[in-house]
């Protein structure tokens, strides 16, 4: 019961024909003894009675409707609906139908055929059509009942339009409406209502081609204001003829064009405010009528667009300095309403659309629109100037790049919106978010064309960085000139973020360009000044920007980084955030544990040497003394330039790799034969370049514990080490003197979380260092053994090493000739 597939709402219609919820339930199909054959069920919910129970009978007529709909007729005046949560449980259903039926599952309609009752009004299928009633004021409620039955049947819908359009009576009918508001009679104007919103429901073009007609469309509006369910009819012909002015910016000549944009207006305002919200069951019943607006909008368009003289006359007012404010906000909200028109338009019209407009100076224009006070005119050109730039950015960056060779910088139309962005008057800045879109789109290099003759990323990125970043950067470079912004108040705060956003935008995609920028402008260090700022989405930002310049590891940024001491900023915000476990908490944590675990050399003993001491007490978790750890084995390896060799060589074993070899020195290891690998000499499988130096020691361990090699005059061993936290395992160090004036190596572990499944040492409490840790494997070399990774289910193994363990009796192995270290 609770599968949603089956969850149906059951809809009965009433004798107003308007379906009634019978309630929620689920829908099953079975056999039913009483009814001697296959039945549909549906149980409610709520408690488990029977909602339905209805036996699908091989003549009756089902329906399948927008997928989730199965309707059809029990008796004369009693239809049924199951609407279904899901489109796969009303396709169940409906199969069941089909197969009780023997229909193919794939029709919409199981039966093409009518009652009884209802075949003493209609004809057969042979006959030439249907016969109406006589058009007249005491016909009307007969003509009303038989358009309300005929909706439900796509036969008898198809059957009535024809009898409407043979006959003419749509305009026989409107007649009729006259007589009835000249005689008052409010009975027939309801009944008036109730057909022509039948014959909207028809779903008919060449219905509508008659009701939209200039003769008839005002008198269809009319009909339309006698709504039974009002106490008072609508005045909606009022409103278009004395309310609604049609205002031409620029006199249309052409008289068929005029015709179709008032039809048009009319149309959509029908279908806006006239005809009341379709329900699920009539929503496809109107698909002509959007159809029908649609293809207006399309002729219009065109018609427009052909017409060289109107255009020329439009542009030419946009950009003429006598033209008056009033005038030019008309023309400039027609020219965005003609761009919003041209969004029905197929791709190969659109295409035509606007390289009429750019061949007529829309950009151009659009520039001077912009640089006027008017705030209405400028925010009605921000949306043209949107819709250019979402159809074809690079005809916006061709236009912006010629223009920078003859104009100022201050003029330039990219510069001009930028300064539109950080103006914007809106407390919430919602203009300014539409333009920061609309610059990001710009300068994303993925929709910038390479051809053999030139680079569009190269010189345009080029001239951005040149022309327009000093004024994008202005306001962030003006509010951080001491060590707490000039300005924090939360429109300024809410416009440095979105600059914010868009300059990390540029680190990801902008590589030289914008790191010159920053390097040269010392912009990181500027952004950082907004840690301190009283809104925490703007240090979040901030603190945003600097973890993706971190994240490209370029030792460029680095050095930068080092140089100025820029995470003093951070570590202060971090130590100011006190306890307060909140996202600048945590994201702070994630940048420091992102130069941890990508061990960035530079950066981690940055930190440690300059600011240890202000972290050393973070113990809630272990980043800080994870990186410490880290700095440490940076300075042993420099002062052990021998066990430094040997990590260099497994480094440059990792950095050769690539699928094609790892594959063949697989193969090599499989193919070795068996006597070579008594010899005691592994072959290891060197690790690919993503993997560190700490998982190519894990592997030495599991190659390594295959064969045990005890004997040896030197040995490194690996223990777990009494750090516990949530990191990567990282290795550490060190050499002791033996007492035989050897020398020998322990490498220590810090193990992963205790609790981290698959980590050395896992599972258990951290380990400590032992005085000797027998059980390891080694490999024995000749400059001596290296320890190798310990794994915990091997104890029984580990025991036995501790019984055979002991240093008289170690001896060293020889490496055979085939022994090496990664292929």
């Amino acid at each position: 019961m609770a599968d949603t597939r089956r969850r149906v709402k059951v809809y009965t219609l009433n004798e107003d024909r308007q379906w009634d919820d019978r309630g929620t339930g689920h829908v099953s199909s079975s056999y039913v003894e009483r009814l001697k054959g296959m039945s549909l069920l549906v149980r409610a919910e709520s408690d488990g009675s029977l909602l339905l129970e209805s036996k699908i009978n091989p003549n009756t007529a089902y329906q399948k409707q927008q997928d989730t709909l199965i309707v059809w007729s029990e008796a004369e005046n009693y239809d049924l609906a199951l609407s279904f949560q899901e489109k796969a449980g009303c396709d169940e259903i409906w199969e069941k139908i089909c197969q009780v039926q023997g229909k193919d599952p794939s029709v919409d309609i199981t039966q093409e055929l009518v009652d009884e009752s209802e075949e003493e009004r209609f004809d057969d299928m042979s006959s030439p059509g249907l016969e109406l009633p006589p058009c007249e004021l005491s016909r009307l409620e007969e003509l009303a009942e038989l358009v309300a039955a005929s909706l439900p049947s796509p036969l008898r819908r198809e059957k009535l339009a024809l009898a409407l359009e043979n006959e003419g009576y749509i305009k026989k009918l409107l007649e009729l409406f006259h007589v009835c508001e000249d005689l008052e009679n409010v009975e027939g104007l309801h009944h008036l209502y109730e057909i022509i919103k039948g014959i909207f429901l028809l779903n008919r073009t060449a219905l509508f081609e008659v009701m939209f007609s200039e003769e008839c469309i005002m008198d269809v509006i009319g009909c339309l204001e006698y709504d039974p369910s009002l106490s008072l009819p609508r005045k909606h012909r009022e409103f278009l003829t004395k309310t609604a002015k049609f205002k031409e910016v620029i006199p249309i000549s052409d008289p068929e064009l005029k015709q179709k944009i008032h039809q048009t207006y009319r149309v959509q305002y029908i279908q806006d405010m006239v005809l009341p919200t379709p329900s699920v069951f009539e929503e496809n019943m109107l698909s002509t009528l959007h159809s029908f607006i649609f293809f207006n909008k399309v002729e219009i368009v065109g018609m427009l667009q052909e017409d060289e003289k109107f255009l020329t006359e439009l542009f030419a007012q946009l950009t003429d300095d006598s033209t008056d404010d009033d005038k030019r906000q008309e023309l400039v909200n027609f020219l965005k309403e003609f761009c919003a028109f041209s969004q029905t338009l197929q791709p190969q019209n659109r295409d035509s659309f606007f390289k009429t407009l750019s061949n007529m100076g829309i950009l151009p224009a659009l520039e001077v629109i912009l640089g006027m006070d008017d705030v209405q005119v400028r925010s009605a050109a921000t949306d043209i100037f949107s819709y250019l730039v979402e159809y074809n950015p690079s005809m916006v960056r061709e236009f912006v790049m010629q223009e920078a060779q003859q104009n100022d910088d201050d003029i330039l139309l990219i510069n001009l919106i930028i300064e539109h962005m950080i103006c914007d008057p809106d407390p919430e800045l919602g203009g300014a978010v539409q333009l920061m879109g609309l610059l990001r789109t710009l300068v994303d290099p993925e929709n910038m064309l390479a051809t053999a003759n030139k680079t569009e990323k190269t010189e345009f990125l080029s001239f951005f960085y040149k022309h327009c970043m000093h004024v994008l950067t202005a306001p962030l470079l003006a509010n951080t000139t001491e060590e707490k912004p000039s300005k924090d108040d939360f429109q300024t705060a809410q416009l440095l973020a979105l600059i914010l956003e868009l300059l990390t935008f540029c680190v990801e995609h902008h590589t030289y360009h914008i790191k010159n920028y920053i390097i040269n402008k010392d912009i990181l260090r500027r952004v950082l000044v907004l840690m301190g700022s009283k809104h925490a989405f703007v240090a979040l930002c901030a603190l945003r920007f600097m973890r993706k310049i971190i994240g490209l590891k370029d030792e460029f940024y680095n050095r930068y980084i080092m140089k100025a001491f820029l995470f003093e900023a951070v570590v202060k915000a971090f130590l100011n955030n006190g306890s307060r476990y909140n996202l600048l908490n945590s994201a702070i944590i994630e940048l420091f544990e992102f130069i941890r675990v990508e061990d960035i050399k530079s950066l981690t003993a940055h930190v440690i040497e300059n600011y240890w001491k202000a972290l050393e007490d973070v113990d809630y978790v272990q980043t800080f003394k994870g990186l410490k750890l880290r700095y440490e084995q940076q300075r042993e390896r420099q002062d052990n330039p021998k066990l430094d060799s040997m990590r260099s060589i497994l480094r440059n074993n990792r950095y050769r790799r690539d699928a094609r070899t790892l594959e063949e020195e697989e193969e090599m290891w499989f193919n070795t034969e068996e006597d070579e690998m008594e010899d005691g000499d592994p072959v290891l499988l060197p690790t690919d370049k993503s993997k560190n130096d700490d998982e190519i020691m894990d592997h030495f361990g599991k190659f390594m514990e295959r064969k045990k090699l005890k004997d040896g005059d030197e040995k490194e061993v690996l223990t777990k080490s009494t750090l516990t936290g949530r990191q990567s395992p990282s290795f550490k160090l060190s050499f002791s003197s033996t007492n035989s004036g050897g020398s020998k190596s322990s490498l220590t572990s810090q193990s992963a979380s205790s609790n981290s499944p698959g980590s050395p040492g896992s599972p258990g409490s951290p380990g400590t260092i032992a005085k000797s840790t027998p059980h390891m494997a080694a490999i024995t070399t000749k400059g001596g053994l290296i320890g190798l990774v310990d794994y915990p289910d091997d104890d029984e193994e580990e025991e036995e090493e501790e019984e055979e363990d002991s240093e008289e009796k170690q001896q060293s192995a020889p490496l055979t000739k085939k022994s090496r270290l990664g292929s």
